[in-house]
């Protein structure tokens, strides 16, 4: 195996579980022998993300037996970063300054992105934000596309090169009202700086990869090779999560189980997700 630099990035709004297992032993496995991987904590929101639960993860992470072979990053100790990055798009005209509300979107709105989410329906782009109004940055996504001379594709392992999709996402938040900044802007910065090759991650963000990899031309950023692995789904069918109460691994812990039963579990439940996934 081709050995690569890789990350395993969890965003602390709950414990670790098995989905997220999944995804760091599909990193580890990925930056092959002599690569490197690396553990990143992204935790820009700070209304669901807490110091407790950022030390809880990054406990189970070691007990299970991954390590970082590089520095942790935390997100929210790089804030100044991303938002200078924002204001170098500001700068070229590339973003601006949207104060609809959501319940606002959601009547004009009449598209669906590829991931599921409400098109914004440009409804800012030409007029002002009113005073009352705190408002977020959107990319200009018809500028941005024009700037790099259209739609950026990508290299995604075992299928290839993939025609990405940015225009179907509309004019995407950079620029959110709580923090300044957005999952968009602080992912494709950090795995830039890190040196990241190939993105691995699940594929409930494939879709996304077209909005990112607009946001690497435009930044002059190196592009990296991806892989998108299967997702773990519980018994209700809803893919497993912290907000649906997936069983943490630290339940597991405290019931006695061993850190390699944990990660034994882990790959079952992949396996049998990838051969679902097949069917």
């Amino acid at each position: 195996m081709t050995s690569h630099t890789t990350r395993f990035a969890p965003s602390p709004t709950g414990y670790l579980h098995l989905g997220h297992v999944v995804s760091a032993i599909h990193a580890r496995a990925h930056a092959g022998v002599s690569g490197r991987f690396l553990i990143r904590i992204e935790d820009i929101d700070a209304q669901r993300c807490t110091p407790e639960l950022s030390t809880a993860v990054l406990d189970d992470l070691a007990w299970l037996g991954f390590v970082s072979e590089g520095p942790i990053i935390k997100q929210s100790d790089h804030l100044p970063r991303y938002r200078a990055l924002l204001d170098g798009l500001r700068a070229k005209g590339l973003i601006y300054p949207c104060g609809c509300t959501r319940v606002e979107i959601a009547a004009h709105s009449t598209q669906r992105a590829p991931d599921g989410s409400l098109v914004y329906p440009g409804t800012c782009r030409h007029r002002p934000v009113p005073a009352d109004r705190v408002p977020v940055w959107r990319l200009d996504m018809a500028r941005a596309l024009d700037a790099i001379g259209g739609e950026p594709g990508w290299h995604e392992e075992v299928r290839g090169r993939i025609v990405g999709d940015a225009a179907a996402f509309g004019d995407v938040v950079l620029g959110r009202r709580d923090n300044g900044v957005s999952y968009h802007l602080c992912v494709t910065q950090d795995d830039a700086m890190q040196g990241i090759d190939l993105v691995t991650r699940g594929m409930d963000l494939f879709e996304t990869t077209a909005v990112h990899r607009v946001l690497q031309e435009l930044l002059g950023y190196p592009e990296p090779a991806y892989a998108h692995h299967v997702l773990l789904f519980g018994a209700d069918g809803k893919k497993l999560s912290k907000r649906d109460g997936a069983e943490a691994v630290r339940n597991l812990r405290e019931r006695g189980t061993m850190p390699e039963q944990v990660l034994a579990l882990a790959r079952a439940a992949f396996t049998q997700a990838g051969m679902c996934a097949d069917r």
